[in-house]
């Protein structure tokens, strides 16, 4: 345990970077829905409009199917840092992802709120955030992992020009992976079951004609 905080306080500005990188990422994210054009604007309201109904009736289910495909989402993205995490090269790619990241939180958010008004950051509060304020933390970790791995080549390999011991950092890193791996799939099952409960409290104020009258 005293390990565990150690380790904090030495990376803790890791922590901060990366975390301000997610911020920014999410603000970039939300001004980038100025950007749409009318066209595209209508094309996501139509599709919007169309999956609210579809959730209002009802129509979508959670199953198993539903799950894996969550699942194996979330674990792409722990599996691209974690790869990058391994090179000297993949460490800009540890950085795009974690703003990537950020971006397309931002976006969503910034759309339903655009376009919806109230209802859409009501509706973004059960549908987007409830899972993401688990994703994110564990996306923090995990690049914090990888950043710190790839750090650690470049000291050991690099700079200094020695062969380091690798075996017990890359134990670890490979460790702090699976463990958030693992997380995921818990995060997974909330995406799954619970969140599309949430959303079909809110989802009947967004069916309101008055409310998504501009999709049609």
């Amino acid at each position: 345990m005293q390990s565990i905080r150690n380790s904090f306080r030495e990376q803790i500005m890791l922590y901060i970077f990366v975390a301000v990188l997610f911020l920014v990422g999410v603000v970039f994210g939300a001004l980038m829905v100025n950007a749409l054009s009318l066209e595209q604007q209508q094309d996501l309201a139509t599709y919007l409009g169309d999956y609210f109904v579809t959730l209002s009736q009802g129509n979508v289910g959670s199953n198993e199917a539903t799950f894996w495909s969550i699942a194996i989402l979330h674990l792409k993205w722990i599996g691209l840092i974690w790869i990058c995490g391994l090179s000297v090269i993949g460490l800009p790619g540890i950085l795009i992802l974690d703003f990537l990241k950020g971006v397309l939180i931002g976006f969503t958010v910034g759309y339903l709120v655009g376009q919806f008004s109230w209802e859409g950051l009501l509706f973004a509060l059960v549908s987007v955030a409830p899972h993401n304020l688990l994703v994110i933390p564990v996306l923090v970790l995990c690049s914090v992992a990888a950043i710190s791995f790839s750090l650690y080549i470049i000291k050991n390999r690099m700079l200094m020009n020695r062969q380091g011991n690798f075996t017990r950092p890359f134990i670890n890193y490979v460790m702090v992976t699976m463990v958030m791996g693992l997380l995921m799939l818990g995060i997974a099952s909330f995406e799954t079951w619970v969140t599309p409960v949430m959303m079909s409290w809110v989802t009947p104020l967004l069916v309101n004609p008055e409310t998504i009258s501009f999709v049609y």
